[in-house]
């Protein structure tokens, strides 16, 4: 019970007293081999959280419902823990302050950085979008994020939106064909994120707060490192690419509802059939009598459709196939 801030000597007499319910306390300080001051501060506090109540004049203790007291606790900490939230979201101004005193001993950068290799360039962005607080820009021609990239990328991005923080991202279409990728970006949206998609393009940029770009040093190889633009002009035109980039790509959603249903249009009959079966029958044989085909060719068919759905359950494949409006 320490989870609800009930301590193992107090949990300890609440269990005894569930055992032994109207008896007194007098001499529960010898049952458990606890000074006798300590258990009557756990009795107190016992009785303040009301797991225990006398029942007499005479001394007895009777401990209350465990259900309705586990209900209480959990209410009490999910006070404690909501009051504990407000304080760590109200807690910019920390970083705020310590920011102004960085600020206060360092010249502001000036001109452009080299960042030489993939680890500096990727600790610059944690701190980059650690202290982002208007805007993050950004134009990824990937075609796929491993699950490495986005277990990296999800706090970060997740911090950001939560801060109130506007992100901006272009991706190429080709990233929608990754179920993962795609999930992950409609994630990003559903929290917040403007996600557009370009037919195609090369370019790689990151703009924070429209102070700071990142590109770099070689598109087709970023592990050699990266350029960090501080000077102003350099940072508005590569702002002005973006811009130009994102007025010309289309929405996550139409993108996603446009290639589903053209996937979809590819399905052969039998497919379509299939895959209107696993939404409505429940056994392979009653599907594949349905069909007019043997249950081997219908379970080949069901393999089929999940491995082109990114499903990992056939109950994942129905709800993802809905959701793409295959039927």
């Amino acid at each position: 019970m320490s989870v609800f801030g009930v301590s193992e000597t107090e949990e300890e007499i609440y269990r005894h007293f569930l055992r032994n319910p109207d008896t007194p306390a007098d001499d529960i300080h010898l049952r458990l081999h606890t000074d006798p001051d300590a258990v009557l501060s756990c009795l107190g506090r016992l009785r303040d959280l009301s797991l225990l109540h006398p029942t007499g004049p005479d001394g007895l203790i009777s401990p209350a419902n465990p259900e309705v007291a586990l209900a209480r606790l959990v209410d009490v900490r999910l006070h404690e823990l909501h009051q504990e939230l407000q304080l760590v979201t109200r807690s910019r101004h920390v970083v705020d302050g310590l920011r102004a005193e960085q600020e206060a001993r360092l010249p502001p950068p000036q001109g452009v950085e080299q960042l030489e290799g993939l680890s500096a360039v990727r600790n610059r962005i944690d701190d980059l979008a650690f202290f982002a607080r208007d805007e993050i820009l950004n134009v990824e021609p990937y075609t796929k994020l491993s699950p490495e990239n986005i277990a990296r990328s999800r706090p970060l991005d997740m911090r950001c939106l939560q801060r109130g923080v506007r992100i901006r991202n272009v991706v190429v279409r080709a990233a929608l064909q990754d179920p993962a990728t795609a999930d992950y970006l409609r994630e990003l949206v559903s929290c917040g994120a403007g996600i557009r998609v370009a037919e195609d393009t090369s370019e790689r940029l990151l703009v924070y707060d429209r102070r700071i770009a990142l590109v770099p040093l070689d598109p087709e190889d970023t592990s050699r490192g990266a350029l960090l633009a501080h000077e102003g002009g350099l940072v508005t035109n590569i702002i002005a690419l973006f811009e130009k980039i994102w007025e010309g790509a289309e929405d996550l959603e139409q993108a996603v509802g446009r290639d589903t249903a053209t996937s979809a249009t590819r399905l052969s009959t039998i497919e379509q059939r299939v895959l209107r079966s696993m939404c409505s029958v429940g056994k392979d044989e009653a599907g594949a009598r349905d069909l007019g085909v043997s249950v081997r060719t219908y379970r080949r068919h069901v393999a089929d459709l999940m491995q082109a759905l990114g499903a990992a359950s056939r109950a994942h494949a129905a709800l993802l196939a809905r959701e793409r409006g295959w039927v």
